[in-house]
Order: C-alpha cells, then sequence, then structure tokens
C-alpha cells in the first residue's frame, strides 16, 4: 500500500468531492490529521470533506483501486490516536456530513449522519422534548460517527448504557466500498447475525459509519447533584452499594483531590465544601417528589454516621449543580496542558478500589518525579489514570518513561480481568496491549474479520491491530 499520491489521484479526489472540499494546506493536514493524542505527528497527503454517502463510496472505490490509506476523522477529540494519519493516508473528515433527519416521536428515534456534534443531537432531541442520554466532557465538539466507531461511553453510563445501547441501525461503506443497510433502525431483529454491532467500536477499520438511526427516550426532571468527600478510597464504594440499592443514579463519577486542585487553580472554580479529602464522589439523580430527595438526604446521612463520608454538598439550583458538574467535567481539558500520558482501564465494579490501590502504588513507584492524577466512572469499573508529563522532559522521552511501567499496569488489568481499553478504543497508543484483554484467538478472528469487510487493507491500517 502505496501513500504517495500523484497529481491524477489529486484531481480525481477533487472530482469527486469538489475543489472546495479538498485541503492541501499545511495547517488543515495538522489540523485534521490529529486527535488529541499529541503524541503522535500528524502526516496525510490530503484531507476531503464528503458531503454524501456516494461520495464516500467513490472515495473508497477510489483508494482500492490505486492503492493508497484512508484514515476518518470525525470530531477529533479521540484519546488513543485512531483518527490520526501518520503516514501519508488521505483523510476522510465528516464535517460536512452533519444533518438530522427523520424523526419519529413515536419509535423515539432519529435518523443522523456522521458529522452531527454530540451536543447538537442532545439539543435537537430535547427541541421535541426527548433526550439523548451519551453524555461526555466533548460533547460540543465529537461527532456521532466517532462516538458510534469508538463506542464512547462518558457519564451516564451506569443508568443509560454506552453509545452501542443507543444505536438502531447503521449505514456503512465497507473497505470495498459497498453500501450496508445495516438492522434497519428496529428494536427486534433476530434475523442472521447483528453486523451493525461489528462496526460500532471497530475504529473505522471495517469501513466508515455514514448514517446512523439512534434511540431516544425520556428527558430526565429534577436532577439533583451530589458531591461528597470520602478519605479512603474503599468507603467509595460503599457509598455506591448504599445508593444504588435505593435510587436509580443517573451518575457516579469520582475524582482525586489532586485532581480537584487543577481544576480549581485553572478554571477559577470554588471548591465543593472547606474540607479537604482523598477523594470525591459525584452522584446524580432524579427527584421527581419530594419524598425521593428525602430519601437521598437520609442516606447522605447514613454514610456520614458510618464514617465513609465526611462531608458534601447538595445542588440547590440548576446553575449549582452544572458547577458541581464541571469540578470533573473540566479535568481533561484542565491536564491538558501537561499532555498526560492516559490509561483508560476498566475492571469490575467490586474490585475497583483494590485495583487502583495496586496500580497506584506501581505508577508512584514507577514515576517518582511525575504527577499523578485519577479520576473516572466509577459506577462502571472505568477509572483514568493520567501522568502529566513535567514542563522540561520533551514529549518523546516523557512517552518513553510512561511505555516502559505501562506492561506492568497492563498486566495487572490481566489479573484483574479488566480492559486495557474502557472506553477510548485501541488506536495506535493501546495497539501494543491489545494482547492484554484480548486472546490471541479473538485477535486472529479480529483480524480475519477485517480482511472480509476490507480485503485490500485500505481502511485506517495500522489501527487496533497489525494487519
Amino acid at each position: 500500500m502505496t501513500n504517495k499520491l500523484s497529481a491524477a489521484v489529486i484531481q480525481s479526489l477533487k472530482e469527486i468531492v469538489g475543489e472546495d472540499k479538498l485541503l492541501l494546506d499545511d495547517d488543515d493536514l495538522q489540523r485534521y490529521g490529529r486527535d488529541w493524542t499529541r503524541i503522535y505527528t500528524p502526516a496525510p497527503s490530503v484531507i476531503v470533506l464528503p458531503k454524501t454517502v456516494e461520495q464516500v463510496q467513490a472515495i473508497v472505490k477510489l483508494a482500492n483501486r490505486e492503492g493508497f490509506s484512508l484514515v476518518p476523522s470525525g470530531g477529533r477529540t479521540g484519546l488513543s490516536g485512531g483518527a490520526v494519519a501518520t503516514a501519508g493516508e488521505v483523510v476522510v473528515a465528516f464535517d460536512a456530513m452533519n444533518q438530522i433527519r427523520q424523526l419519529n416521536v413515536v419509535d423515539q428515534s432519529v435518523v443522523c449522519e456522521a458529522g452531527v456534534i454530540t451536543e447538537q443531537l442532545q439539543d435537537y432531541a430535547a427541541e421535541h422534548e426527548l433526550f439523548y442520554p451519551v453524555d461526555f466532557a466533548s460533547s460540543g465538539s465529537s461527532q456521532i460517527g466517532g462516538n458510534i466507531a469508538t463506542n464512547a461511553g462518558g457519564i451516564k453510563v451506569i443508568r443509560y448504557g454506552m453509545t452501542r445501547d443507543w444505536v438502531l441501525g447503521l449505514k456503512v461503506v465497507t473497505g470495498s466500498g459497498e453500501i450496508l443497510e445495516l438492522n434497519n433502525g428496529l428494536l427486534k431483529n433476530n434475523a442472521g447475525y447483528d453486523m451493525r454491532q461489528l462496526f460500532i467500536g471497530a475504529e473505522g477499520t471495517l469501513g466508515f459509519i455514514v448514517e446512523a438511526t439512534m434511540r431516544l427516550t425520556r428527558q430526565p426532571h429534577n436532577l439533583n447533584v451530589l458531591v461528597l468527600g470520602v478519605e479512603q478510597f474503599s468507603s467509595i464504594m460503599n457509598v455506591l452499594q448504599a445508593f444504588q440499592s435505593k435510587i436509580d443514579l443517573t451518575a457516579f463519577e469520582f475524582f482525586s483531590e489532586k485532581a480537584l486542585q487543577k481544576v480549581v487553580e485553572h478554571q477559577g472554580l470554588q471548591r465543593p465544601f472547606d474540607s479537604v479529602c482523598d477523594y470525591y464522589a459525584l452522584l446524580e439523580f432524579e427527584s421527581l417528589t419530594e419524598q425521593e430527595l428525602e430519601h437521598a438526604m437520609t442516606l447522605f446521612e447514613y454514610c456520614m454516621e458510618q464514617g465513609w463520608v465526611v462531608d458534601g454538598v447538595l445542588s440547590q439550583s440548576l446553575q449549582q449543580a452544572q458547577n458541581l458538574w464541571r469540578l470533573r467535567e473540566d479535568i481533561s481539558e484542565t491536564l491538558a496542558r501537561w499532555t498526560p500520558y492516559k490509561n483508560d482501564l476498566s475492571v469490575h465494579v467490586s474490585r475497583v478500589p483494590e485495583f487502583i490501590a495496586e496500580v497506584d502504588a506501581l505508577v508512584q513507584a514507577g514515576y517518582p518525579d511525575f504527577e499523578i492524577v485519577w479520576f473516572g466512572h466509577i459506577g462502571d469499573g472505568n477509572a483514568h489514570l493520567n501522568i502529566l508529563r513535567p514542563d522540561d522532559t520533551p514529549m518523546e522521552a516523557f512517552v518513553t518513561q510512561c511505555e516502559l511501567v505501562s506492561k506492568q499496569i497492563f498486566e495487572v488489568v490481566q489479573r484483574y480481568a479488566g480492559s486495557v481499553s474502557a472506553e477510548h478504543g485501541v488506536g495506535l497508543l493501546k495497539k501494543p496491549y491489545l494482547q492484554y484483554s484480548r486472546s490471541a484467538v479473538e485477535i486472529d478472528y479480529m483480524r480475519s474479520l477485517r480482511q472480509v469487510f476490507d480485503p485490500n487493507g485500505v481502511m485506517n491500517p495500522g489501527k487496533v491491530f497489525d494487519q
């Protein structure tokens, strides 16, 4: 596979998408050729921005005929290098395919193109008194196609599940240029294999998602946010069990004191309360009646009496709820200035405390000169380990040091039967470590599936595993 494009190929791409939708400027190549990892140097040959499914299909067929590679680009908010073009590939950016249509209020579904922004879909649903619940800090820039391609999770998984739980149907262009309509937006369909699920989380290696039928639900009402301070991480799990047994939580997040310090300092936010604790839990829940809110406060008092909770605050207004959420949601943006080396880990919820204790001891010993920041979606077993790069350490040297300990971290993940990538995907960053979550037999089957859908290897090569 060669990615040195001839003038004739570039002209053919212009004829497909139009001259104004083909970008060659260095700034555009840098912008569209990367994601948020900032570890890899982008080096695409050209950027194309198709507007129709037929244009995407024509690009894929041209790539097969001429032997060049394609990399999909959504909102470029990925954290695993899955959308990075490092070897002269053609980047297919879906920004121009951003239309929402075919709302069906009875079916509670909507059809949208791959480039629709997550927040755009959320707002559209709200305008029709419905709700799209998959949410995360990058909802203002991430795209639905990218969310599906990585099976994005976020802050509401404990109640609403992952992106795959909200995909009723897909239209995809396979690596060989065929258009597939998968599942037709049906809730129930047991007629053979559900190939829709193969493309969800495949990171564009089987084909490009160009359109999706997304499920919606009712809007939540009277959401309350409770932030609790705890001294022992194991106490967080006691709090989770106490609340989850009595209340349907819509979120249960955690963050460390160090994470809180960074956010307060760099985002100009207020601490939730005066007490300083090692860890904090953020709970969100509906209170449709006054009795439900009183029930939640009774649980809070019970947790205080048990010694699990040191202090806490309950939102008294929508603005206060939003400010409390910012203490958690602004962490990634805040840490970006240190270009952190991120680990997106998951284990069974019940084993999170012992897992984090073991990994934290490992990284503290392995990185004595680096700041370590923990936060994550503790209610679904997902913890984000962030190793901050010192200002005086070059990126290459920093990554090399981090990779030395990564193998030990993933050996721990393997012992706990966990995942090296809970919600960020594999991409380039986690590719060397896929074996710690998937068996050799599983990976061989993945390669075989990839060969079926992308026989010439044009789709996002080098991602997830080597072909």
